[in-house]
């Protein structure tokens, strides 16, 4: 089920209405609402791959307390690595096998031995990357001692399921989530505001900003032989816009949704075309994920504390396993690598975490050099991006070669008027609400209620006037 949807129009409204009718039933009634309204969203799009959420869930659930029973070091690791080879499997089996394949062929046809691989149809489950990630740490705290392993299967199946973010993230900590469904819950205004004010503003970047540019970087990446360089740049543009449009926005309206019921999620965009380097692009971009990787792969590896060279092999491994994480071609590999090439300098330096404020923060405007840091680091992750959008290697090599080569300074083909107004206008909203936690948090609170309301209803008007006719999933959705 699509967030922006006429069935999630229609499944919302009621969940939400039975969740609070049931408030006096108790916590556990509200999280067997929230349990079967998961799998009622996640079981719309295929209702067979539920059983992966509930075999994973039940894995974790059962080495959680059983990790609570053992002391012995030698089955408390292994029962951690139960719990990593089976989510681990499953994420690699149906993301990853033909890719290992396919791969495997190549490699024996450059050899002059050519086999017939055995490849299956795989059906890549929506969000399995997610929630395998969600529950593999929770198995890992308990592991750590970092977390008590619940007692309560049916809360720790709300944790995993939890509709709102189940197929494309926040990735949750059960140190922050869990403890959430054991608690009496008490409806608040003012949250259930706010959290409809963030899901708005997740919907305008989501339905007017991602999709739109969504029709011009399609158009320009499909096609990018014809194009000079001037047009090719306006592409990778659109890319970058739409690709943060469409997971900040639907991470918006996973917060907002979440709000909704009274559960709070972590922020997981920061305003990340505001940074001034690429370490503070990567603090501020998939918060959830750059930090499930941080704790769990690249601090076990060593992290910082270690010679030069481990510190360069620890940041390599997180960005190419990073990079491999979003899908199963090499181009998401070379986007990750290229990423990792422009954090190492940072690092050796000692500059990678020399940002940890808000750019001009307490200042309308930035600084010369906050300027030009800015647009340098927006043109480093914008490049990037081209090895994201292209479906191979080859033709990301080939738009290089037109983007540098093929008149970059002439006159675009494409010149969406309407579009590149809605972009510079959306930035400057963005660029006013950049020290909250979505841009329009707190505008207009202290002005008059028709002030207020007049600018929401602006809004959804330009939705409406520009949303696709037909249903345009999450780009996030594939991975």
């Amino acid at each position: 089920m699509l967030f922006n949807s006429l069935d999630f129009a229609i499944f919302l409204p009621i969940v939400f209405a039975v969740f609070w009718i049931l408030k006096r039933q108790g916590v556990m009634t509200q999280n067997a609402v929230i349990v079967l309204a998961s799998y009622t969203f996640y079981g719309w799009w295929d209702y067979r791959f539920l059983a992966l959420i509930i075999f994973s869930t039940v894995v974790d659930y059962t080495i959680g307390k059983k990790l609570a029973g053992t002391e012995t070091a030698k089955k408390r690791k292994m029962l951690l690595w139960t719990s990593v080879i089976v989510n681990i499997g499953l994420l690699g089996f149906f993301k990853y096998y033909n890719f290992f394949v396919d791969n495997f062929v190549t490699a024996f046809s450059w050899f002059g031995q050519p086999i017939q691989p055995n490849t299956l149809h795989i059906i890549l489950p929506v969000g399995i990357s997610f929630y395998t990630f969600q529950t593999l740490s929770y198995t890992i705290d308990v592991y750590r001692q970092k977390l008590t392993p619940t007692k309560d299967p049916l809360a720790f199946g709300a944790f995993v399921s939890f509709f709102p973010q189940l197929v494309a993230g926040p990735i949750e900590r059960a140190t922050h989530l869990l403890p959430q469904f054991y608690r009496q819950r008490k409806f608040h205004y003012s949250k259930a505001v706010d959290g409809c004010r963030q899901i708005l503003w997740g919907f305008f970047k989501k339905m007017v900003i991602a999709d739109n540019c969504a029709v011009y970087a399609n158009e320009i990446f499909n096609n990018y032989q014809e194009y000079s360089g001037s047009t090719l740049v306006l592409g990778a543009v659109f890319f970058a816009f739409q690709i943060y449009g469409d997971f900040a926005g639907y991470s918006d309206i996973a917060i907002g949704t979440a709000r909704l019921f009274g559960f709070d999620l972590r922020q997981n965009f920061a305003f990340p075309y505001f940074s001034r380097n690429i370490g503070e692009f990567w603090r501020r971009w998939h918060i959830s994920l750059s930090t499930w990787f941080r704790d769990y792969l690249y601090i076990p590896l060593g992290g910082s504390r270690s010679s030069t060279l481990k510190v360069i092999r620890n940041v390599l491994i997180v960005f190419l396993v990073s990079g491999f994480w979003h899908g199963a071609n090499w181009t998401f590999i070379a986007w990750g690598g290229l990423h990792a090439l422009f954090f190492i300098p940072l690092l050796l330096s000692k500059r990678n975490r020399r940002y940890t404020d808000t750019i001009a923060e307490g200042r309308w405007l930035p600084s010369i050099k906050e300027t030009v840091q800015l647009v340098v680091t927006f043109i480093l992750t914008t490049l990037a991006w081209v090895f994201f959008r292209a479906p191979s290697i080859a033709d990301a090599m080939l738009y290089f070669k037109g983007l540098f080569i093929k008149e970059i300074f002439s006159v675009p083909a494409i010149r969406p008027t309407d579009i590149l107004v809605l972009l510079i206008l959306f930035m400057l909203i963005e660029w006013r609400g950049r020290t909250q936690k979505y841009a329009i948090e707190t505008m207009l609170l202290r002005q008059y209620r028709i002030v207020r309301w007049s600018f929401y209803m602006v809004l959804v008007l330009v939705i409406f006037i520009y949303m696709k006719t037909e249903e345009t999933p999450f780009i996030y959705f594939q991975f």
